[in-house]
């Protein structure tokens, strides 16, 4: 009995001896203790749970190197590998998980309309459920702070920039043709159907590096990764039809889309300003394709339409009217692939090109231009942890430019190749949840100008709430002169701004609050002598300017049940002495004062969506030749007020109505003075209105879908 008693003791005194103690404290960045922390050995049972100190204690038999885990919920996880000796009162300081959704987001100059974006103040269905876009995404994306309305235009104006300045791109590739081409006091569209998008986002300034050839915004347009589902769509509509579909496999999926819009039985019943020869006509396809591999997406994505018309417009100067006639095609193709590649490395590359030819007759002078031009686009991404991300890329962009112009007594021909290859690096980097910095570099080489720019780029967002945060960016941007200039002339330089913006955001259970402060700065803008661009003009690049001001967002769609509605105002105030400008003033594009509201309301027992919108803008300059003032006259402000109505007839079919300036304001979006004065010795005026008050629409859409769960409310 005593050897078994001795053998036991032995046994149990060699066990302890094999045995080492593991302990220590778990904090956070800020030395309070963390509570309930795991704390194991990788590998093994060996483990405790950390008390209400913060403190753990646990033996293991395991010798040798060991790695120490320790993670928590919310946390990032940490491990520590060393000899189980020296794993005794540790002090062990966890990290906070960036990746959590209440980290901070750098959201300085940038709207989000993307159901998987961690801030969204547009969805894809905003897009096409304004009752003033008319189902055009330029036109619910005027609705937002920081863009002038222009109701006679169409594009977007964006902080005392002109349409110009703004570039589109398509799953990160280039749009150089973005809209349809149109005539004076008659609004173009954007070309793009916005039912092939799930992702918007609208950079009001201050984008990143990787963008370059804007100078004042960018919207960047993303198609549908992978379709939920096989369907047909069907559009029966007062100004045309539509026919859509979708086809699924296992690895690719194929969607298309065709549109047919002809004005003439619509200008029938309705008549406008304009004495139309030929109404207004276009037919536009489109398609994507998806192709999945085991690390990546492949889409290729093609457009093309064809637009023509032929009309007389009233003119102070001619007796008989003014006439113009346009037929126009436009073919743009993006191919882009998405991959992860080993070590964290990602790629992103793609390719576009787009061949546009506009024939134009303006009474007795054609006019035939042809626009080539290519983007290719190269990106790698790095990330090296949670905490340090890096992309770089290159990219070349190709134009070429050719115009013929004729009449009775002359013809002329001018063009231009403008060549630009650029390269971009950017860094993110998280410090903690509440605070993060991207920071970048871009440089654009012009063959054209034989001149290299720099653009240094940064972005600062500190979470000064658990709800709100504050965002500042900086940030130089570059882009060569529009083809109005080029064409005639390549002895010109770069233009250039300078973005200083300062952001408040805050988000709370569907409600979103945004305020921004912004400074432009230009310089390098083109100027010449004569009424517009032409060949006998003398171009400079002396123009400058600013555009300050400030933009306020309100969004909420849960304080009332089955609304959602959203504010926007802005203030900008901006000067520029660009173009023919004999001195510094405010542009006849920019308005001081913009507000929209926006509401849409579901009405259960109507089974119905009714939306409402109001848009204001103040007037905007023009210059009375009656008077010594260059554009110190202001038209009457703008208004106009437009509603919808979405009947929800099953599941799948929808009727829809809507009216845009229902109260019918007459607007006026400027004038046209006589060229010589009358008899009282005075320069006659007629005021320049929109070619029709109001707008009706009517339309029955209808989706055959395999499920039978899609809802037409997204064709809307």
């Amino acid at each position: 009995m005593r050897i078994i008693n001795l053998i036991l003791i032995l046994c149990f005194s060699l066990i302890s001896q094999a045995q080492t103690s593991i302990s220590g404290k778990v904090i956070d960045s800020k030395g309070n203790s963390i509570v309930g922390a795991n704390v194991y050995l990788d590998g093994t049972y060996d483990g405790a749970t950390t008390d209400e100190e913060g403190k753990f204690l646990f033996s293991t038999v395991e010798t040798g190197t060991q790695i120490l885990v320790v993670s928590f919920l919310s946390y990032e996880t940490k491990s520590l590998t060393l000899d189980v000796s020296l794993l005794n009162k540790l002090e062990i300081k966890l990290r906070e998980d960036v990746n959590a959704l209440d980290t901070v987001v750098l959201s300085a100059g940038t709207f989000e309309a993307n159901d998987n974006s961690k801030v969204s103040v547009l969805k894809p269905l905003d897009v096409v459920t304004t009752a003033s876009a008319l189902g055009d995404f330029v036109g619910a994306l005027q609705t937002l702070p920081g863009t002038s309305n222009n109701a006679e235009d169409g594009r977007l104006f964006v902080r005392g920039g002109n349409a110009d300045e703004t570039q589109i791109f398509i799953d990160g590739i280039r749009v150089f043709t973005p809209y349809t081409p149109t005539t004076n006091n008659l609004p173009t569209r954007g070309r793009y159907s916005p039912f092939l998008f799930d992702g918007i986002t609208f950079s009001t300034g201050g984008y990143s590096a990787e963008y370059g050839q804007a100078l004042s915004s960018v919207l960047l347009l993303n198609t549908i990764d992978e379709p939920d589902q096989e369907k047909t769509d069907i559009g029966i509509m007062s100004v045309g039809a539509s026919l859509g579909n979708t086809q699924k496999w296992e690895k690719s999926s194929l969607s298309v889309n065709a549109n047919y819009i002809n004005l003439a039985p619509y200008l029938a019943v309705y008549q406008d300003r304009n004495d139309w020869e030929k109404p207004f006509e276009a037919a536009q396809g489109e398609a994507v394709f998806r192709r999945k591999f085991e690390n990546g997406t492949l889409k290729f994505y093609a457009a093309f339409d064809t637009t023509n018309f032929e009309l007389t417009q009233e003119d102070i100067n001619e007796a008989d009217g003014l006439q113009f006639k346009l037929n126009n095609k436009n073919f743009y193709t993006n191919t882009s692939y998405k991959g992860i590649l080993d070590n964290n490395w990602s790629v992103v590359t793609g390719l576009s090109y787009t061949h546009a030819n506009n024939k134009i007759g303006v009474e007795i002078n054609d006019i035939n231009n042809i626009e080539n031009s290519f983007h290719a686009k190269l990106k790698l991404k790095k990330r090296f942890n949670s905490r340090f991300k890096l992309n770089f890329g290159v990219e070349q962009f190709l134009t070429d430019f050719n115009e013929d112009f004729s009449n009775t007594s002359i013809s002329d021909s001018y063009g231009f190749k403008n060549n630009i290859t650029a390269g971009f690096a950017e860094a993110d980097l998280v410090f903690s949840k509440d605070l993060a910095l991207k920071v970048g570099v871009r440089g654009d080489y012009s063959s054209i100008f034989e001149s290299l720019n720099v653009a240094p780029r940064a972005a600062l967002a500190y979470k000064v709430s658990e709800n709100s945060q504050v965002s500042l960016a900086y940030g130089n941007f570059y882009q060569n002169p529009s083809a109005a200039s080029l064409k005639f002339t390549q002895d010109l330089e770069s233009q250039m701004t300078s973005h200083y913006i300062f952001n408040y955001q805050y988000v709370n259970k569907g409600r979103i609050f945004r305020a921004e402060l912004y400074r432009k700065d230009y310089d390098n803008l083109v100027k010449f002598d004569t009424e517009f661009e032409s060949f006998d003009s003398n171009f400079n690049s002396n123009g400058d300017g600013y555009a300050q001001g400030l933009d306020i967002f309100w969004r909420d769609n849960t304080s009332i049940k089955n609304l959602d509605y959203w504010v926007s105002y802005s203030l900008l105030d901006t000067q520029r002495n660009d173009r023919n400008f004999p001195t510094a003033a405010q542009p006849n594009f920019a308005s001081k004062h913009n507000f929209s509201i926006v509401g849409k309301y579901w009405v259960e027992s109507l089974k119905s969506q009714i939306g409402l919108d109001y848009v204001h803008a103040s007037g905007r300059p023009y210059t009375d030749p009656n008077t010594n003032q260059f554009l110190g006259e202001r038209t009457k402000s703008f208004n106009n007020i437009s509603i919808n109505w979405a009947y929800l007839i099953s599941q799948q079919k929808i009727l829809y109505f809507s009216v845009n300036n229902v109260f019918g304001f007459n607007n006026i979006n400027g004038y046209q003075y006589a060229n010589t004065q009358n008899a009282n010795g005075n320069f006659s005026r007629r005021a320049l209105t929109p070619a029709a008050d109001q707008f009706f629409f009517v339309g029955f859409f209808w989706t055959i879908s395999e499920k039978g769960t899609d809802n037409q409310l997204d064709n809307l």
